[in-house]
């Protein structure tokens, strides 16, 4: 007796209906296509990078970026490290947010905000410090309310306020801030490359 294959909506057979990106009674699955072509940019795209930010035109992160055998995420803080020991000072995370592009008052009320909020979280300690260092090794801890969903107050402003700060920084002549920027402003790459260009030179005729 022949066998009967029965094609779904969303290309697949009856036998492999767990793999359909399609829901015959949902058309937006349909509108709203699930890319299928990740893996021949990005080798097992579903598996999460611990040291670079890959996307389909950088599969292995941002070039010429040195991870240094941190996280990405540790990468993103590790800008405002001025002397490299691993501790951000607010008077570091000014410094920075200076060198990248933002005025005098703006880097200070920025940059008390960002160690008020990220410094008791990282230290490796219980008892808090007046001088508010944040420590790089455990910035995994100063992880905010709307990044796990739970939109709570202090969470939505600090979201706003990421989301502004980098429209500032990196938004085109256009006014759209584009995926590269956000991308690269994930491994920290994109405040290098803000500091080379404020302190001119042929570096942002190269990018």
């Amino acid at each position: 007796m022949a066998k009967t294959t029965i094609i779904t909506a969303g290309g697949m057979d009856q036998r492999n209906q767990a793999l359909t990106t399609e829901a015959p009674h949902a058309p937006v699955t349909a509108e709203r296509r699930v890319r299928t072509d990740l893996e021949t940019s990005i080798p097992k795209p579903y598996m999460a990078r611990g040291l670079v930010a890959p996307d389909m035109e950088h599969p292995n992160g941002t070039p010429d970026h040195k991870h240094n055998g941190m996280s990405v995420l540790q990468q993103h803080a590790a800008f405002f490290d001025q002397d490299n020991n691993g501790i951000i000072y607010p008077w570091e995370t000014y410094s920075g947010l200076r060198q990248i592009g933002f005025n005098m008052i703006g880097s200070f009320i920025v940059a008390i905000l960002i160690n008020v909020a990220l410094s008791y979280p990282t230290l490796p300690g219980w008892f808090p410090n007046p001088f508010l260092p944040i420590y790089i090794h455990n910035i995994h801890k100063g992880k905010h309310g709307s990044d796990s969903e739970l939109f709570d107050f202090f969470g939505w402003i600090v979201s706003k306020l990421e989301w502004g700060l980098l429209y500032l920084l990196a938004r085109d002549e256009d006014g759209f801030l584009s995926k590269e920027a956000i991308r690269r402003c994930f491994d920290g790459s994109l405040f290098d490359y803000c500091a080379k260009v404020q302190m001119g030179g042929d570096y942002a005729k190269q990018e």
